[in-house]
């Protein structure tokens, strides 16, 4: 008898105990911080090779890579979201975190010869009249989903600094060519492949006021390759007689983009 009052006795506590615990899944174990953020890619390129170069262009262009030809990506800021949300585990010391935004509109730069200099020139010694492409390249819209874990490393008084790592996708869509010189005879085709990569992350929160704080935050994504491919290039030819356009064909690039994100703001612990 003694026994069972004592077993249901422990019992009783447990499920107090339990009932008076948080949820393992609360809202008040979500945080925002609200501000501005800046990428800044640190892009490089492979040499833009052409495929399929076939007809009138062959006398101009062959496939294969176009030697010192390269792309870039402009910088942007826009305004973004840190959302997070605190882990019942390590003494509420680590968290995961994603950044919402409002869609990314990348714009595509032409560097080096495919910038400066005609993709076709000449065919069989006449001037074929095809310009230079300039920096005008092609943009896009893209969402970037990006996941962290954070932990944070110390509490030093209001300070608050963390370090995390994880993944994010550079997802693009509504691609478009806008060079005037690849678009005048017709719009070829711009399709970018998801381009994946390893998320790195510090920063530090700092504590404002009771459950209000400011945040700085930097992440460096790596090994970010983008795989772009331009199809049913055309071009005007009006240096070449009885040959209005020539069909260049599709052309492709390897582009690592390589970004580095730095955020400010402020906001809430739930």
């Amino acid at each position: 008898m003694i026994r069972s009052l004592a077993l249901s006795a422990a019992v009783m506590c447990v499920v107090a105990s339990t009932a008076r615990a948080e949820p393992v899944l609360s809202y008040k174990r979500l945080y925002l911080r609200a501000g501005v953020l800046h990428i800044q890619p640190l892009s490089d390129s492979r040499e833009l090779a052409l495929s399929g170069v076939h007809g009138a262009a062959s006398l101009a262009v062959m496939d294969g890579p176009i030697a010192g030809s390269g792309a870039t990506l402009d910088p942007l800021t826009i305004p973004a979201v840190i959302a997070g949300y605190t882990l019942p585990v390590l003494g509420d010391r680590l968290s995961l975190e994603t950044v919402l935004s409002t869609p990314l509109h990348v714009t595509f730069r032409a560097t080096g010869t495919l910038a400066n200099m005609s993709i076709a020139p000449e065919a069989l010694g006449i001037e074929t009249g095809v310009p230079a492409l300039g920096p005008t390249l092609g943009e896009a819209d893209a969402a970037p989903p990006l996941v962290t874990l954070v932990y944070r490393l110390a509490d030093l008084g209001p300070v608050h600094p963390y370090a995390g790592t994880g993944v994010g996708v550079l997802v693009t869509y509504n691609a478009r060519a806008t060079n005037p010189t690849l678009t005048e005879a017709g719009q070829p085709t711009f399709h970018i492949d998801p381009a994946p990569g390893w998320v790195l992350q510090t920063g530090v929160d700092v504590a404002l006021w009771r459950r209000v704080f400011a945040r700085v935050d930097l992440k460096y994504v790596a090994f970010m390759k983008a795989h772009a491919t331009v199809e049913d290039v055309r071009v005007r030819t009006p240096g070449i007689p009885l040959f209005e356009t020539a069909e260049v064909g599709t052309a492709t690039m390897d582009m690592w983009v390589n970004p580095l994100i730095v955020q400010i703001g402020v906001g809430v612990d739930l």
